[in-house]
């Protein structure tokens, strides 16, 4: 019996339960990296089961691609692989899961081409508009209390704009760029603003600029399957938490809820009624302020044990015939 059925089941299943289980759990606001990880894993996984599904249903509708998929294996292997359903249908939704595929790439190559001609824009603009920061603050310490003997950080560069409103960010690349306000330098002690520092840090170490495009791209492409959506939405939330993490550890959890509260205040986001990401910066303090315990090590390694398992579901079930037909033949 042919495999590619399961294959698509399999798909449809974690696609469809994957998102309820992972925007459902609650464990994602003490371990945010590992929410992360999981996310990665299920939509890897069902990317996975998507394209083992396209080259069998390839195979089996087409005897040149049969040819090129199973060169050089036994007989009997190619044979564990046939397909029940008619070619018709095979064709048709081996078209379907090409056109999937096609566009999945164009999103993605668009949105990193596109990316990266914006970060080029903006990296040209900084260094005509923005002067150096003081050389304190060029390292991971807080502003002169860093570690004696440390220069600034290698393919780094902090830059300071002249701007009344309070706010930092981080411009990821091969030279990266930190950016505050003046606005930001006048409101934030020193410690806050190593917080603020050691946050977009987290950012730019973490590539979360990669999984940010990768996610935006695949939602892009397929604004109606809610396993894309659900995995923007909670990337665009996770990446923030686990920043925030990243400066806590280093600066302490009360000097980063209270840079996060400095540099939003002004703009009203703790009054309740602001949009997508910003509404969740009440919450980001709350849970700075509350300082709850991670996961147990035993349920940490359980989670990660699921993230390793996810994508592997659809490469056994692939590989299981031919292991089958070459195990058991004669």
């Amino acid at each position: 019996m042919s495999v590619l059925p399961f294959l698509l089941v399999a798909c449809v299943v974690l696609a469809w339960s994957g998102p309820v289980v992972l925007t459902g759990a609650r464990w994602t606001d003490r371990e945010p990296v590992l929410g992360l990880l999981l996310w990665q894993a299920l939509v890897g996984a069902v990317l996975l089961s998507c394209a083992l599904s396209l080259a069998l249903s390839l195979a089996a509708a087409w005897p040149a691609a049969h040819a090129i998929l199973f060169t050089g294996a036994p007989r009997s292997v190619a044979a564990a692989y046939g397909i029940v359903w008619a070619r018709q249908w095979v064709a048709a939704g081996a078209v379907l899961l090409a056109f999937g595929g096609v566009r999945t790439l164009l999103a993605l190559n668009s949105e990193f081409r596109g990316q990266r001609a914006w970060r080029r824009r903006r990296a040209s603009e900084l260094t005509e508009r923005a002067p150096r920061l003081p050389r304190a603050l060029e390292t991971d310490g807080a502003p002169g209390g860093g570690r004696r003997g440390r220069g600034p950080r290698e393919r780094e560069r902090l830059v300071v704009l002249e701007n009344s409103a309070a706010e930092a960010w981080s411009l990821p690349g091969p030279a990266a760029h930190l950016v505050v306000t003046t606005g930001a330098l006048r409101r934030l002690s020193d410690r806050e603003l190593a917080a603020v520092l050691a946050h977009e840090r987290g950012h730019v170490r973490a590539r979360h600029h990669w999984l940010l495009q990768s996610a935006q791209a695949l939602a892009s492409a397929f604004p109606g399957a809610r396993i894309f959506t659900d995995f923007l939405d909670e990337t665009g939330r996770l990446v923030e938490l686990a920043a925030d993490d990243a400066a806590s550890r280093r600066h302490g959890r009360l000097a980063t809820a209270l840079a996060l509260v400095e540099l939003n205040e002004a703009r009203g986001v703790f009054g309740g009624c602001y949009p997508r990401h910003l509404s969740e910066l009440p919450h980001r303090v709350d849970r700075l302020l509350a300082g709850e315990r991670r996961l147990s090590l035993a349920r940490r390694l359980r989670l990660t044990a699921a993230a390793v398992a996810a994508p592997a579901v659809p490469i056994v079930l692939a590989l299981a015939p031919g292991l089958r037909a070459l195990l058991f033949r004669g």
